[in-house]
């Protein structure tokens, strides 16, 4: 009895890694199938490279004063500086750190919110779904981006918590209350599927089921409505920096132009000082986009189809064509 234990372990331990790997493989297959997907997953990767390994590619501090005043691109300086002599090479590649934290801790903590909401109200109904309905409307038709002004001003009054911590609380509460009501009702249909029946008959608690049985099916949801908020998340902090309501003496992109503002670096015609961060915000929003767009198609077996069949009819042209062209020299 024991060897037959011990031999079932190895089974079941066998069969649970044979899953992760086709797990593994499966999303590792999905991300390189996919050109949308491969290209933003890229354009991000870059970008986190560059911030994890700033002092690797630039001797310089991004907040020292290296030369005096502000110089065009050279060869020192590949990217010029600042009007107060600082490297603006070394102030984008650190200040990546600082805007993929904040964006990336704001859609985390959205994220969570979303979930919580969305999956509970749905799932519980009755006067739970009217409690937690209610909270998501309200945060609904608060005006997201004034809303986020407001209360980042009124936070930065303090020089104390003029950092950002407090543009990642801000931006994660004024960030949920789309994806949780877009989660609730994707919720209500699956709740009432055979599976989810199932699981309640045999016993499972409440919160098993939730995260168990339905929020795995809602993966694809999850992640579209996580890189979306990553997106705002990203625009909006560097809005609240450039309009000075985060720490303005440490490099950042939003902070970038916020000094090139006052500066009047356009005006001047001074365009490495804003160009470069403007340039990085745009190409990672852009790569993020990029992600949302290809895991829609992945998700979406309307757009799954639709890829063979463009496909087919580019082939069939292709074969009328290479068909109808010597007929055509012949003439």
């Amino acid at each position: 009895m024991q060897v037959t234990n011990l031999t079932n372990q190895q089974i079941d331990s066998s069969t649970i890694l044979d899953r992760v790997k086709g797990r593994r493989s499966a999303i590792l297959g999905a991300i390189t199938s996919n050109p949308k997907i491969a290209a933003g997953v890229g354009v991000v990767a870059f970008f986190v490279l560059i911030a994890l390994a700033a002092p690797l590619l630039t001797p310089y501090d991004p907040n020292a004063s290296v030369v005096t005043g502000s110089l065009p691109p050279s060869s020192a300086h590949i990217l010029g500086t600042t009007g107060l002599g600082q490297d603006m090479f070394a102030q984008i590649v650190y200040g990546a750190r600082i805007s993929l934290l904040v964006g990336f801790s704001a859609a985390i903590g959205s994220t969570v919110l979303q979930i919580l909401f969305g999956l509970s109200s749905a799932y519980f109904g009755g006067i739970v779904d009217d409690v937690l309905s209610l909270i998501i409307n309200v945060f609904l038709v608060l005006p997201g981006l004034p809303l986020t002004i407001v209360l980042a001003s009124l936070a930065s009054a303090n020089a104390a918590n003029k950092n950002e911590f407090v543009i990642a609380l801000v931006l994660l509460f004024t960030s949920w209350s789309y994806g949780a009501r877009v989660l609730r009702a994707q919720t209500l249909s699956l709740k009432e599927r055979e599976f989810v029946t199932a699981a309640r008959a045999s016993g499972e608690s409440s919160l098993r089921i939730i995260f168990a049985e339905i929020l795995p099916n809602e993966v694809a949801l999850v992640a579209s409505t996580f890189i979306g908020t990553f997106v705002y998340a990203i625009g909006a902090e560097v809005a609240l920096e450039f309009l000075g309501l985060g720490d303005t003496s440490r490099a950042s992109w939003g902070v970038i132009l916020y000094w090139a503002q006052n500066n009047g670096a356009l005006i001047v015609g001074k365009w490495w000082q804003f160009v470069p961060a403007g340039l990085c915000v745009a190409v990672l929003c852009a790569g993020l986009t990029f992600i949302n767009f290809g895991i829609d198609q992945l998700a979406n077996p309307r757009l799954r189809a639709e890829r063979p069949q463009r496909r087919r009819l580019l082939s069939e042209k292709k074969k009328i064509v290479l068909s109808t062209g010597p007929t055509k020299g012949a003439l």
